[in-house]
């Protein structure tokens, strides 16, 4: 199973679009606290998440009690600062990818400890990123590609 990883999200349309993927392809949403918005049953609705319990959702409390509840995990990093392409990965069937929060991304030391595990999509110089569901997407399919799309 791939896990996708949201560390702290900050726009709850753009979590809703991960989790539909996520529920498309089988794959674990972990959303690592504090989020930018309510997960509670009204706010979902309003965001268009009606889908919501055909989700698989784990929630953390914060990155270190996420590492601590997935110890000895595959954990992939996305970030426009990493120097690996995606696509360069040769993913495992069970691993982690984690996605930093829209305005800021992953904690730097994350990405510089973890130079063959940091990973970016490539893209012009021109813009900051791409959407964060977007993202999601992109690398999401690559590692169920490698794998033969077996959800």
């Amino acid at each position: 199973m791939i896990h996708i990883v949201l560390v702290e999200p900050e726009i709850p349309q753009n979590t809703g679009n991960i989790a539909r993927t996520c529920a498309c392809t089988k794959s674990r949403l972990h959303l690592v606290r504090p989020l930018g918005f309510s997960v509670d049953e009204k706010s979902l609705r309003r965001a268009g998440l009606d889908y919501w319990d055909k989700v698989d959702v784990v929630y953390h409390d914060s990155l270190s009690a996420f590492f601590e509840d997935t110890r000895g995990g595959k954990y992939y990093y996305l970030s426009t600062k990493a120097s690996r392409r995606y696509t360069d990965a040769a993913y495992p069937a069970e691993c982690f990818l984690l996605f930093g929060k829209e305005t800021k991304g992953l904690p730097e030391s994350l990405i510089f400890d973890n130079p063959e595990t940091a990973l970016a999509i490539p893209m012009t110089g021109d813009l900051r990123s791409l959407n964060l569901s977007n993202a999601v997407a992109v690398v999401l399919y690559e590692a169920l590609r490698q794998h033969g799309f077996s959800f």
